[in-house]
């Protein structure tokens, strides 16, 4: 690959120093973009007040990889025999460095500063091959010209600056572009040598004097939810390596300039990075050079780079909260978050752990204890180092005792802060005893049982497809639809999975549209459909699937989010409990848009039944959207006199007396009733006592609920078994 051009200059500009360059792979525009090392440098000092030159040096390179493309070896004439005497880059640039000294002591300068045909040469192969390397530019590395930009400057009426060339400024300014009368390099320096005389002509009289820069480091800051974040200048990179930190990421993007705070790393439903982050960079300039590194290496592990937004980033990275904006306002600092400590754990706890040979900024003030909305801890804290070695010295003490627990340690981000406590005080809680919730179905509306094939299936909807979309598919047969048919079928995240089904109003209905619109376009996407039973659908909806084979029964047993069976509900008798209750996330059953007038949507609540241990679904698989299905059901706080009729009722309350309900936190994630019932052993309890909590991924919280038969059993059972052993982790127990 060929690297254009580059001039260095002093710091008022009187010295330039041209410099040229090519790689072994892309030439031009792409150039840096397929990661191929540097195999070429060619350059000459520039007295600017004299208009007097050095002299031209041209220095090959000994890549590690000496295999050329095609494209190289036509441009250049190079061949990797010739290479393979070469000395390495970083002996190339002592030289380089050396070289120009001498040439500046000739023209009685002493310094200068860079300036090249674009930005590839420094920013996309000088800063990533070094980084990469593990050697540092010199300082003059960090600060250039643009020489694209400074021409288009002198002279306004030439083409755009992402379309120069050095032979398009040359050809502009009616010079020599015959490149075969010298060798190559040569003639594009002593070309740039000539474009810069001809600026500095009296006609144009130009000045160098607002050169690039290129950030010497990655600054760390808070990001607020009411800043505006431009999505031009916003990158998704995916495929990162679970334990990357912001500045890995700012070294993979090495030679481009991230905003400040820029690095949000984000994170999975468990709080957990997932191999993704968003990066804002501090102008569109620098995020189209970001995507140029698609598919470029972090280690072994290639990283995507894609294009995201502003609202993206925000949604990861900003914050409101007043005591993290204070926290993060100490700049410049390491975090560092640390993972399952102790919920009785204090500040004092914390400092003494972490000893004096790893010292807290601030003290006190550097300690960031993650809370739930009810104050409860969540054994998460972030805590503020001033320099990176006594953040290293924190983090030898990973997985290192404080109280009965390990603790883990782990480089952090401010992103990563304000994602953390945005997480865990906008998520709706189990809550302590609130009033009990009764579900309420309407009559008229039944969940299709039986094998009458009066049901259709959509399969392969586009994404954005919403309930109205569906119904101008249809077309003339939505006048067949039963009243509340339309059933969209979520995955796991709440998002369309590209699936519906839709109940007619007869088994000919049914035959009549999936033969009329099978394969019919929605938007850019053919759509399927297919004749199905209620049964079918059913049971699709309850987790298993239905294919060419027939059905197949739901992989996986977790506590159902949405009752599969409604009958076995009794609007007049079944309670739900009330400290059962999990209130869910506005985006796992988004609002639909209905041309219909109907009722006001019911919250968006959902539950485990009385009868969870009994009732199973496949979690993965899918949940009915509201407000146009059947099976939506509506939740309302229940009257005292509702509640007392059912508490009468034959079914047994979950809550004998209150108090008698222990939450267990910290249990193992593999942990299920016979573990729980093997730990409470003489305590009178039964599986129906026992409901273990899962988070809205589908994946064990690591919590559990404990009804006893007894306020003084349950309270028995928190005095002797708090902080015991269940598996290999300490489990705390709470009267709720």
């Amino acid at each position: 690959m060929l690297f254009p051009p580059v001039v260095m200059t002093a710091s008022h500009s009187d010295s330039l120093v041209v410099l040229f360059g090519a790689t072994a792979g892309a030439y031009g525009a792409k150039l840096g973009s397929d990661e191929r090392e540097l195999i070429l440098l060619v350059w000459q000092v520039v007295d600017l007040p004299s208009k007097k030159v050095g002299t031209l040096h041209k220095s090959l390179v000994k890549a590690d990889n000496l295999e050329l493309s095609d494209q190289c070896r036509e441009v250049s004439g190079l061949t990797p025999e010739g290479l393979g005497k070469a000395e390495p880059l970083d002996r190339v640039l002592q030289q380089f460095s050396q070289l120009v000294s001498s040439d500046l002591k000739v023209l009685g300068r002493s310094s200068y500063t860079l300036c090249s045909d674009g930005q590839l040469l420094i920013r996309q192969v000088l800063h990533p091959e070094t980084s990469k390397k593990n050697f540092l530019l010199s300082d003059c590395f960090y600060s250039f010209y643009d020489l694209r930009k400074e021409f288009h400057t002198c002279y306004p009426s030439s083409a755009a600056v992402k379309d120069q060339t050095i032979k398009t400024m040359a050809e502009y300014l009616g010079l020599g572009t015959d490149e075969t009368e010298e060798d190559f390099g040569v003639w594009q320096v002593k070309t740039m040598v000539a474009i810069i005389f001809s600026m500095l002509s009296e006609s144009c009289n130009h000045i160098f004097t607002e050169p690039e820069t290129v950030k010497y480091k990655y600054e760390t800051g808070p990001c607020s939810k009411s800043e505006t974040v431009d999505s031009e200048t916003v990158i998704r990179a995916r495929g990162l390596p679970w334990q990357s930190s912001d500045q890995d990421i700012a070294r993979f993007f090495k030679g481009l300039n991230i905003a400040k705070g820029g690095v949000a790393l984000c994170l999975n439903a468990q709080g957990r990075r997932n191999g993704e982050a968003l990066v804002r960079f501090v102008n569109s300039e620098q995020r189209d050079l970001a995507l140029e590194r698609h598919k470029h290496h972090m280690g072994s592990r290639y990283i995507e780079v894609y294009k995201a937004t502003g609202e993206e980033f925000l949604k990861i990275a900003g914050g409101t909260s007043n005591e993290v904006a204070q926290f993060l306002s100490k700049e410049n600092q390491v975090i560092i978050r640390m993972r399952g400590l102790p919920f009785t754990a204090t500040q004092e706890d914390v400092l003494g752990f972490l000893g004096p040979e790893c010292p807290v900024t601030g003290g006190k003030e550097g300690l960031l204890f993650v809370k739930y909305p009810d104050g409860r801890p969540t054994g998460d804290a972030f805590v503020l180092f001033s320099c990176e070695e006594y953040a290293q010295n924190a983090l030898k003490k990973h997985k290192e005792i404080l109280g009965k627990r390990y603790i883990e340690l782990f480089r952090s981000t401010a992103a990563e802060v304000q994602q953390v406590l945005n997480r865990y005080m906008s998520t709706p809680l189990i809550p302590t005893l609130p009033t009990p919730i009764i579900p309420v179905i309407p009559p008229p509306y039944t969940i299709a049982t039986g094998s009458a094939r009066d049901c259709v299936r959509l399969r392969g909807l586009p994404y954005t497809a919403g309930i109205d979309d569906i119904l101008e598919f249809m077309g003339d047969a939505t006048g067949d639809i039963k009243p509340h048919g339309v059933h969209m079928v979520l995955n796991q995240q709440g998002r369309p999975s590209g699936d519906a089904f839709i109940q007619m109003k007869s088994a000919d209905k049914a035959f009549m549209v999936a033969q009329k619109c099978h394969k019919k376009m929605m938007k850019d996407r053919y759509v399927e459909v297919f004749q199905c039973s209620g049964e079918e659908m059913n049971f699709v909806l309850m987790g298993g699937t239905l294919n060419r084979s027939g059905l197949s029964p739901p992989p996986c047993k977790l506590p159902c989010l949405s009752p599969p069976a409604y009958a076995a509900f009794q609007t007049a008798a079944a309670v739900i409990p009330a400290e059962a209750a999990l209130y869910q996330p506005q985006a796992l059953l988004p609002a639909t848009r209905t041309p219909q007038a109907t009722a006001a949507a019911p919250p968006a609540v959902t539950y485990y039944p009385a009868q969870a241990a009994q009732l199973y679904m496949n979690y993965t698989a899918y949940y009915p959207s509201p407000p146009v299905s059947p099976t939506t059901v509506g939740y309302i706080a229940a009257p005292p006199g509702a509640v007392a009729a059912a508490a009468t009722a034959t079914h047994t309350p979950i809550l004998p007396q209150p108090g008698a309900l222990v939450r267990m936190q910290g249990l193992p994630y593999n942990t299920g009733m016979k573990e729980i019932l093997s730990f409470f052993q003489g305590y009178q309890l039964h599986t129906d006592s026992i409901l273990v909590l899962y988070n809205f991924s589908g994946q064990p919280s690591g919590e559990a609920l404990v009804t006893f038969p007894s306020l003084d059993l349950a309270k028995k059972a928190v005095a002797e078994k708090n902080g015991q052993l269940l598996g290999s982790r300490y489990v705390e127990l709470y009267l709720v």
